[in-house]
This record gives structure tokens, sequence and C-alpha cells, in this order.
């Protein structure tokens, strides 16, 4: 099968975390996979569209409704997903809609985690790897106190 680049994917961490816009395609599974992502973490409400066309890709599903911040235990999940995948040198990519919002919230909190940034800086750093991540001041809230429950 030929594969296709995900609209707005990128590494956030080479090999380790990546993100992107909501995947629609089975080219654009397949290219997760051969780009060594083996999870994928959805945050929309509905599994997106063809999820079940590459078995190879292990996926997750964490439901946040759009413009809203997950919630600390989601946090806490995506992370443990990222640090299991790792450990087995598998990549993870995550997404909502557009990569954005609930995307860059999650991502954010992977980088006060791995690279002991505070909550400002992490929010900072990912607004720059990925231009209009991090949409509303709860997400941003939501980072900061995450950042703040783990010192």
């Amino acid at each position: 099968m030929s594969s296709m680049a995900p609209h707005n994917f990128s590494w956030v961490d080479q090999g380790k975390v990546a993100a992107l816009a909501l995947p629609r395609y089975p080219a654009e599974y397949q290219f997760l996979l051969d780009n060594g992502v083996k999870h994928l973490v959805s945050l929309t409400e509905r599994r997106p569209p063809n999820h079940d066309s590459c078995p190879g890709l292990t996926q997750h599903h964490l439901k946040i409704t759009d413009f809203t911040p997950p919630s600390p235990a989601q946090i806490d999940k995506f992370l443990s997903v990222v640090e299991e995948a790792n450990a087995k040198g598998e990549g993870v990519a995550v997404h909502c809609m557009h990569g954005h919002g609930r995307t860059g919230t999650m991502l954010a909190c992977y980088l006060i985690k791995t690279r002991k940034l505070s909550g400002i800086d992490a929010i900072t750093e990912i607004r720059r790897l990925r231009p209009g991540s991090i949409e509303t001041h709860e997400q941003e809230k939501a980072v900061v106190q995450f950042y703040q429950r783990t010192k």
C-alpha cells in the first residue's frame, strides 16, 4: 500500500512522539507505520475514519470534547502510553481534529515530563514547533496545573 503524510504531521521528539491532524485515509495510517509509529492516540470524540485499515497500528482513544482540556487522568494515560511504547522503541502519534488544541496540550505535558520544562516554557516550545498549538486559556491552564502536579 502506498503511504501519504497526514495533514499537519511532525515529530515533536524524533522517533518517539509525533502529532498530526485527523487521519482519514488508509495511506495516512500506512505512513505512520512506515515511519516507526506503532501507536495512534485519538483525542477526538469519535474514532477517525478508516481507523481499522491498518492492523499493525495500535489505537488508543481518549475522548476530549473540542476546545476543552484533557483531564489529569487523560494526561497521565497519554504519557503512560508514550512511556510504554518508547521503552520498546515504538513511536506514538497523537491527533485531535486539526492537531492544535487538544494535541498541543498533551504534547506540552510530554515536554514537561521528559525535558523538565515549566508549564509556560512547554507551551512556548510546542507553539514554536507546531504553530497554532494550545488554543484556549483552559488548555493553557491544564498544562500549568500538570506542571504544578509533577513538581
